[in-house]
């Protein structure tokens, strides 16, 4: 069975999985669970969630990637560090935009809005030339989301994504103004993220329904920016798209930390999803694992 040395390994190594899940379109489901399929925090899978968000608005016309931030948000004109006036939606989703503010959700919010603090932070680096991860980018587009359609990024993907994949009322963590974190805190199963993993890899159609525009779907991998100068490990050197990390083989995949990892391979129309709790090292294990033993057999 294709699952039957990862499940060796992870009990051996102590890798921390808590479910693995193998899905093919027209197959029946591959899966294996280590405890029970309860919902646990996505972490920074969720920004991949924001991402198809901003695919479905730019679709509908309220929204370009191309934007300019501050062209949603006039009134921040004047608290705005130099340079941020050309800062677009799409520096801020592949986390180019050059801001020195390093925030991710875990972080205690001190600020009355966080917004501001983003908008306000110095730029280290001109929007568009280097890659720094933050979280901060995702929480602006979110709230630019709300803006432009009148929905925080959770409302506006219940009806549009959640619900045609019969993903029920999911829990998605807000800041103190009740704006959901956007790059983080979405809480679904094992099982549910493989759906939208899937989905993915049928270029946005589930139950002979178009739920994501397949160009939005096929461009998330393909706009990309260079990301060789992390320090991380070869699996995060291959580059980082519109809420995706690629993969030199072709595959590009959501991330997590303490291991959430759906990974996404459209060639094969196939993806594997796993959950887990991998502190440290481990977390590098698992992933390692995952690709070794189950995505490079498929």
């Amino acid at each position: 069975m294709l699952l039957d040395d990862f499940v060796t390994a992870n009990r051996e190594r102590e890798l921390g999985a808590y479910g693995i899940c193998v899905q093919r379109a027209g197959e029946p489901v591959l899966e294996h669970r280590f405890r029970s399929d309860d919902r646990v925090n996505l972490y920074s899978v969720s920004k991949t969630f924001t991402s198809v968000a901003l695919g479905l608005a730019e679709a509908e016309g309220r929204l370009t990637l191309d934007d300019r931030f501050l062209d949603h948000f006039p009134e921040l004109r004047g608290l705005a560090a130099e340079g941020f006036e050309r800062v677009t939606l799409r520096h801020l989703l592949t986390m180019t935009s050059g801001t020195s503010h390093r925030w991710y959700a875990v972080h205690r919010i001190v600020a009355a809005d966080l917004l501001h603090d983003v908008v306000a932070a110095p730029l280290d680096a001109e929007p568009g030339t280097r890659f720094q991860y933050t979280g901060s980018g995702p929480y602006a587009l979110g709230r630019v989301l709300a803006r432009a359609t009148g929905a925080d990024v959770r409302a506006y993907l219940l009806p549009r994504l959640f619900a045609p994949l019969d993903l029920h009322n999911p829990a998605w963590h807000t800041c103190p103004l009740g704006y959901p974190f956007a790059e983080s805190d979405l809480f679904l199963k094992t099982g549910e993220l493989a759906r939208f993993a899937l989905l993915l890899a049928q270029e946005g159609r589930w139950n002979d329904q178009q739920v994501v525009p397949a160009e939005y779907v096929r461009r998330m991998p393909a706009e990309s920016v260079d990301t060789s100068a992390l320090d991380w490990g070869p699996r995060h050197a291959h580059g980082y798209g519109l809420g995706v990390w690629l993969d030199a083989s072709g595959t590009y995949r959501m991330a997590g930390s303490y291991g959430q990892n759906a990974i996404v391979c459209p060639r094969r129309r196939v993806a594997v999803t796993v959950t887990a709790h991998s502190e440290n090292a481990r977390e590098y294990d698992l992933l390692e694992a995952v690709y070794t033993l189950v995505v490079d057999r498929l």
